[in-house]
């Protein structure tokens, strides 16, 4: 082989530090909803931030192609009888409930067949709600699901295999009452107010109407009173959200209950309303106790935002990711805060060699001076006795062929959980340093030997032709 076809090979995908059969769906599609990561997005009707943003359905397709299966609707009421979305109380702009359901109907499977939720938050009266309903039914069709798959509720939650090519709907559902086919009051759980002072929004329409509650099968929303009640009276079909405070503070206080309450049911994890910019929570540390349906911002790009294209960067990126053995089992033994050798985990040592980047762009194109100054941090993110970060030096004024061969090493307790995020920045002596590049994978997937890793931007969009070349090696602890 010649050196330009010897480039070129470890330039292409066989080259790539992302295990390439990971690209592909090769994990267990057979299992409950429960057991799976699923990409999910906060507020998606927004483009900008909460406060003054833009609502457009042009989100909500980005959200669908970047493999989000689980996308949030604000419903409010609307003039001529037509319910709108937007953020309520604020300047976001107002798009239509029924041009959001048209766009869904034409892009929640181009990217990945495995089903979408729609998680409903409900502000209109029963008039409206019911119209909510009917577009759903005629917009949507045979992709809605209206019924159990088998016609009764099962013990468990289908599997996103047996939901292949289903729309779900998250919402409220009363119960069953023949005498009052319209509407039934739906009172809120005072308990439920309390718990989520922090929630930014309305509470939901204290009356449900019958045609909405019909929609709902699989994600029946329920107010959270405490994990022991749960385990004891919540459905498989049932689920409640949880603030980033509350649910971090149940991580705190009773991991492994937590741990073990998302082994049977979903979880929806949002951002505290009090974030004005949109900007977003770490989604890792939802991840490491179980939960599923980790909702992001997905207009705020960042570090978190990284975090949820790497973890759902493999398994075709369909937007659903098996949770590992230890977040399956009711049984489990498993604490993320207090990780113990035995319980499903296997620790291992990684070293990698950082031995160089090609092409970096100019973060100032106009400025003939404005070549970077880089240099390469690799950040582990897991449960947070894994959490590490370390850097190489800077290389001065070089962002064509700079070279480092540094070897950085970590101790990784529990590898199944945790993601590798390489990026690059560009030193400064007087002020904060500005981001070049990066790239996030699962640590399961990343490959070892020489490799090299292709950058992204800050928006997750390729920096191509910069890349870091390294070495990794993996090793049993």
């Amino acid at each position: 082989m010649m050196l330009d076809g010897f480039m070129m090979y470890l330039l292409s995908s066989a080259g790539s530090i992302l295990n390439q059969a990971h690209t592909e769906v090769y994990q267990d599609m057979s299992q409950p909803l429960c057991h799976y990561f699923i990409s999910s997005s906060h507020n998606t009707y927004l483009t900008d931030n909460q406060i003054g943003g833009t609502s457009s359905t042009e989100a909500y397709i980005r959200a669908l192609m970047k493999g989000c299966r689980c996308v949030e609707l604000d419903c409010w009421e609307g003039s001529n009888g037509e319910p709108i979305i937007y953020h309520g109380h604020t300047l976001t702009t107002k798009i239509l409930f029924r041009d959001v359901i048209e766009c869904i109907r034409d892009y929640a499977f181009k990217h990945s067949s495995y089903p979408v939720i729609l998680s409903l938050e409900n502000h209109c009266g029963v008039e409206q709600q019911s119209i909510m309903a009917r577009h759903m039914k005629t917009i949507l069709g045979d992709m809605l699901l209206t019924e159990p798959l088998d016609g009764n509720m099962p013990k468990q939650l289908p599997s996103p295999e047996r939901l292949k090519w289903k729309i779900l709907v998250k919402g409220k559902k009363l119960p069953e009452d023949k005498s009052d086919p319209e509407r039934v009051s739906y009172i809120s759980n005072p308990e439920e107010d309390m718990d989520e002072e922090d929630d930014e929004k309305a509470k939901d329409a204290a009356q449900i109407s019958r045609e909405l509650s019909d929609v709902v099968v699989y994600c029946s929303s329920i107010p959270f009173r405490s994990l022991s009640h749960a385990q004891r009276h919540q459905k498989p079909t049932e689920m409640s959200s949880f603030s980033e405070r509350k649910a971090r503070k149940l991580i705190k206080e009773s991991a492994n209950t937590f741990v073990r309450y998302n082994t049977q049911h979903l979880s929806r994890i949002y951002p505290l309303g009090l974030k004005m910019n949109s900007s977003n929570y770490n989604p890792q540390e939802m991840w490491n106790a179980g939960c599923q349906l980790v909702a992001l911002n997905f207009q705020t790009p960042g570090a978190e935002m990284d975090l949820n294209d790497g973890r759902f960067s493999v398994n075709g990126q369909c937007g659903y990711v098996l949770k590992p053995a230890f977040l399956r089992s009711h049984q489990s033994a498993f604490d993320p805060e207090a990780p113990r050798r035995g319980a499903g985990q296997r620790p291992v040592s990684v070293t990698i060699k950082v031995i160089t980047a090609q092409q970096l762009p100019k973060l100032n194109k106009e400025k003939n001076s404005s070549i970077v100054d880089p240099f390469v941090r690799i950040e582990i993110y897991g449960v947070p006795i894994d959490c590490c970060k370390k850097q190489t030096e800077y290389r001065l004024n070089n962002g064509f062929n700079p070279c480092w061969n540094e070897t950085l090493t970590f101790q990784v307790r529990v590898p199944e959980l945790a993601l590798v995020r390489f990026v690059v920045e560009d030193y400064d002596t007087t002020s904060a340093n500005d981001f070049v590049g990066q790239f996030t994978l699962p640590l399961p997937s990343l490959r070892e030997g020489y490799r090299h890793i292709h950058l992204l931007s800050r928006d997750g969009a390729s920096l191509s032709p910069a890349t870091l070349f390294v070495h990794v090696k993996r090793k049993k602890m």
